[in-house]
């Protein structure tokens, strides 16, 4: 599933480009893991700053980053619980912490799993080939960033509707950006943008609804993350219940996939925006939710392993963004019994870590869950890649009161029901699951006999790509091995 066939010229000049630009590539067990980091790389780290544009940064694509800008190492994975005082339910939302990515957000190890294994094999040649990197924002923002500290040529294509933030970031480290019209909403646009690419021989594209390697690098680095922070929160009666993600490319679904593998009975939801509900209702349409996909089913979604689909209304994800972010809308959820720790970490929601958020509590009321029960998620991203959002709902809206925390806060958090959800049969997963030939095998050159596979091969599809993983590693390590930089350091 992921072609690790060795092309050796590729190969010989990607590693003549990493012994000029200093490259050392970590191995997915290392991100696991980064403990078993060398020493020396370790000493080098204490001078980079977190955002560097360093080749030592690569080393920091784990959940395990101390959270801090600059010359942290590594502890326990990042996470936080949430009170019921602020979820209204009382199972406990365990959200693991993207800010502290390089990058500030988890999809710079998405495109890491998908960049890495053709650059160590040859497959992509650093001094021929264009990266392309198709995105509704963060995915295109890793793959420039890891493009860049990985000596590659980087395209990176997301729609002009996105927010300031994102393209004012890539100006500083992509190679070439384009915009394609629409939003969030729009991704074939951007599909369409990227077929005219594919026809430049130089351009080789990342598409990460479609790249195994995002699959594998979620499955072994977040799904372990989470199980680790489960453990290390856990009491004594805890149990890990289950996990939801938003769609977006459906890669952070496959840590669902590696927590159901380590607690068979876990359930696995999926989250999406009411305003375009293609799992609940086939639907299509806008939203606002910045960071999720829609109007089409990933390739890489294992959607046999999903119990659970949960639609989440985009009005709640800006209300409480702004709740969050405004000094009126902290006084208020303090009077209202919020701990002051919670209040501290609620600038490291994003919009999608937000939905997350919610679409976790609505699984904790459908299931009602106990105050043993733990749901898992994840925060992609942080609040500082959103303040013109905020900008833009107080230009809308006025200025914030008390009153419309008080709204926001007992309408969009506690006031979360039970709607526009549903769980997964065998035959709803399979008409789920039956979705992709409309977007895969009708447009973009995938076979029914592949999709067959996906639902009836799992030792030779979802299986193949877990292990994949420690090939993988094998290969990073001969090509550390052949650049002579980590036995001279």
């Amino acid at each position: 599933m992921i072609d690790l066939r060795v092309n050796a010229q590729g190969r010989a000049h990607n590693i003549q480009r990493a012994k000029e630009q200093k490259i050392i590539i970590p191995t997915i067990s290392q991100m696991k893991d980064p403990r078993t980091i060398p020493d020396k790389i370790l000493d080098q780290l204490k001078s980079v700053g977190l955002w560097d544009v360093n080749p030592l940064n690569l080393f920091r694509i784990t959940w395990k980053n101390e959270p801090k800008e600059s010359g942290g190492l590594f502890g326990a994975p990042n996470y936080i619980v949430l009170p019921s005082e602020l979820t209204g339910v009382k199972a406990k939302i365990l959200l693991m912490v993207g800010k502290y990515f390089p990058t500030g957000c988890h999809k710079v190890g998405a495109s890491f799993g998908c960049l890495v294994p053709p650059l160590v094999t040859g497959q992509f040649d650093s001094s021929y080939h264009r990266a392309v990197w198709p995105s509704t924002g963060n995915y295109c923002r890793g793959g420039a960033f890891n493009s860049k500290l990985l000596g590659c040529h980087s395209v990176a294509i997301l729609p002009e509707g996105m927010s300031r933030e994102r393209f004012e970031w890539l100006e500083t480290v992509a190679s070439e950006i384009i915009a394609t019209p629409g939003s969030e909403s729009n991704v074939k646009e951007i599909f369409d943008k990227t077929h005219e690419l594919e026809r430049e021989p130089d351009c080789m594209i990342f598409n990460q609804f479609a790249e195994m390697g995002n699959y594998m690098w979620h499955y072994h680095v977040t799904g372990n993350a989470i199980v680790e922070a489960f453990d290390h929160m856990k009491g004594e009666k805890d149990r890990l219940f289950g996990a939801i993600f938003t769609s977006g490319s459906a890669g952070t679904m496959a840590s669902g996939d590696r927590i159901k593998d380590v607690f068979p009975g876990a359930k696995l939801g999926v989250g999406e925006a009411l305003q375009c509900p293609t799992l609940l209702e086939n639907g299509f349409g806008a939203h606002r939710i910045e960071g999720i996909g829609d109007k089409h089913v990933p390739w890489i979604h294992n959607v046999k392993n999903t119990d659970l689909v949960v639609d989440i209304d985009d009005e709640d994800s800006q209300k409480v963004l702004r709740l969050f972010n405004e000094p009126v809308g902290l006084e208020y959820l303090k009077s209202a019994g919020v701990p002051e720790d919670t209040l501290d970490k609620l600038q490291l929601f994003g919009i999608s870590g937000i939905a997350n958020m919610l679409c976790a509590i609505k699984m904790a009321k459908y299931y009602e869950l106990t105050e043993h029960d733990v749901v898992a998620s994840v925060m992609t991203d942080s609040a500082v890649m959103y303040s013109s959002r905020v900008r833009e709902l107080q230009e809308e809206d006025g200025a914030y009161t008390r009153e419309m925390a008080a709204v926001d806060f007992h309408t969009h958090i506690l006031g979360e029901k039970t709607d526009n959800m549903m769980e997964l049969t065998y035959p709803v997963r399979k008409r789920v699951h039956n979705l992709k030939y409309y977007t895969w095998v009708e447009q973009q050159g995938k076979t029914s006999e592949e999709l067959n596979a996906l639902w009836y091969d799992q030792e030779n599809t979802w299986d193949s790509v877990k292990a994949d993983a420690d090939r993988i590693d094998e290969m990073i390590r001969e090509f550390n091995e052949d650049t002579g930089l980590l036995k001279n350091l």
